[in-house]
Formats: structure tokens, sequence, C-alpha cells
């Protein structure tokens, strides 16, 4: 059976950094009219953990293995992924090549188990840059980010930021 095409784009944002932050994805199924939006957010949290949760919430939204067109405006997460920092941090327990452990690690861990289950390429979009899905998902992101009920980030840790 064939996989199926799917496009996603992601953003994060804070409100200050640490402060309240959100994450959105606009997931669409190639071929089709089918479009889904997510979002969320949390009180204290960082800029790259909301981006990081965005991608992590995308990929896991998927219920069957698909192939993955994934943008997003992250240099964070694309040059982790794409320069093989990840999977080198994941081969020396989670230190990076200067010894230091990997911050966000708790985020970080999930990826890898996502990336073999899809086939996934990542695109690095210049974020502001009038892209209508990637300001469609900043609005998303600070709207959340800005909301009053958030929930805490509990793998937010100071020592991060």
């Amino acid at each position: 059976m064939r996989m199926k095409n799917v496009t996603i784009y992601t953003d994060g944002s804070c409100l200050g950094n640490p402060g309240p932050g959100g994450w959105a994805a606009i997931l669409e199924l190639d071929g089709t009219e089918h479009r889904r939006e997510m979002s969320g957010g949390y009180a204290r949290t960082t800029n790259n953990r909301m981006e990081l949760r965005a991608v992590l919430f995308a990929l896991g939204a998927l219920k069957e293995p698909c192939a993955v067109e994934l943008y997003t405006d992250s240099q964070y997460v694309c040059h982790a992924v794409e320069k093989g920092w990840l999977w080198g941090w994941k081969k020396r327990g989670w230190v990076k090549s200067d010894k230091k452990p990997v911050k966000n690690v708790d985020l970080w861990q999930q990826l890898p188990s996502l990336l073999q289950r899809h086939e996934v390429r990542l695109h690095w979009l210049r974020g502001h840059a009038g892209h209508p899905e990637n300001e469609r998902c900043d609005e998303l992101a600070r709207q959340c980010a800005a909301r009053r009920d958030l929930p805490p980030d509990d793998g937010f840790r100071p020592e991060d930021v």
C-alpha cells in the first residue's frame, strides 16, 4: 500500500523567553481538501520548546506512516535533523559533541521514533516573510501563548534557556 503524502507547516511562539508560549501546526493531505489546524500552549516555556512541540504534535497526529514534507521556520529543528546532530546526541546518550547535555532533551528524545515511522523531509522557511501557512501558524501560536489558562510545561528547565 502506498503511503499518504502530507504537507505540514509548524511554528512556535513565546511571549518572553522564557515566558508563556504557544505552538501550532497545519496538516494538509495532498491531493485533497483535507486540512487540519492544531495548536496549544504552556505557561512558562521557551520558543525552542514550542518549535519542537509543534513538530512533535503534528507528526504524532498522523494515524499511519506517511510521506511528509514538513515546513518550519526553526533552524534549531532543521539543523538538528538535517545535519545529523539528533542521531549523534542519541548515540552519545543525549550529550552534545562538546560534552554538554542536550537542551530540551525530553522533547528531542521523542523525535527519532516519529522520524523513523514517517518519511520526513524538512524544509526551512524564513519566518514572517509572508508565507500564508507560516503566518497562520504564527497567528495560532501567538493566540495560544496569550491565553491565561495555560498548563505548565513539565519538561521546562531554566538551565535550558
